[in-house]
């Protein structure tokens, strides 16, 4: 039945296929363009990166120059900076609490 195949969307063996519309934003690119397309969104994100472990880096620096360290010429780790900048917070604040 021939009205059947017509209303469930099937189409005979030998009629041409439309060509199917991109949606949205996508075009058709070539491997080269999609090569490049990858190269430099991963060195903007390796920049992105760059520039964040930068600015952490930097504010632990500022964060040990305001803690008070025995040997000065002792750099702290990024943990030992944080767990001492912990601990010199709440031994601070136990000061000010018991006085």
């Amino acid at each position: 039945m021939p009205s059947e195949a017509a209303s469930s969307g099937a189409e005979p063996p030998g009629a041409p296929r439309e060509r199917r519309r991109r949606r949205g934003r996508g075009r058709a690119r070539t491997e080269a363009l999609l090569h490049t397309l990858k190269r430099s969104r991963r060195v903007k994100a390796n920049d992105r990166e760059r520039n964040r472990m930068h600015h952490l880096n930097a504010a632990l620096d500022e964060l040990r120059s305001v803690l008070p360290t025995f040997p000065d010429d002792t750099k702290l780790t990024k943990i030992e900076t944080l767990r001492f900048a912990y601990n010199y917070i709440w031994a601070l604040s136990e000061t000010l609490r018991l006085a």
